[in-house]
């Protein structure tokens, strides 16, 4: 089983994730990861800096942004909420649980203050279903 390749600030992302994306290839495969991680949470997920499986599908035509030092700064806070560093690897069910120890739905404003995606307050509903028990939806 091959391990999956994330980077941090992608940890909290696929918990909010409800089909939307950059481009319609790049929410497919965020897609393929999310049902992946949902359906065998033993998956073996290694943290990377910089672009990982989901910054791979990021559209060509439009303004990059995986590798901007702000982004890398949102890796490191995250990862440092989590206590989690890069090279780590772990099951993801093992992220989940560390997400339900160390983060609180209202961090992602102070987290994520910048994502272009924060406003659709999808992200604080998955740590919220993380923080009550409850396995990620199924993607609608």
């Amino acid at each position: 089983m091959t391990t999956i390749q994330l980077r941090g600030h992608h940890l909290l992302c696929l918990l909010g994730f409800r089909g939307m994306g950059y481009s319609e290839a790049y929410a497919a495969n965020m897609a393929r990861v999310y049902n992946r991680l949902r359906e065998e949470p033993d998956t073996a997920v290694t943290i990377v800096a910089g672009p990982d499986e989901l910054c791979a599908c990021f559209p060509a035509n439009a303004e990059p942004h995986c590798e901007n030092a702000s982004v890398s700064q949102l890796d490191e806070s995250v990862l440092a909420k989590l206590e989690l560093d890069i090279g780590h690897s772990l099951p993801w069910s093992a992220v989940i649980e560390r997400v339900r120890g160390n983060v609180e739905p209202e961090d992602i404003n102070t987290l994520c203050h910048t994502c272009q995606w924060r406003s659709y307050g999808v992200c604080e509903a998955g740590v919220r279903t993380v923080k009550s028990g409850q396995q990620l939806p199924p993607l609608p």
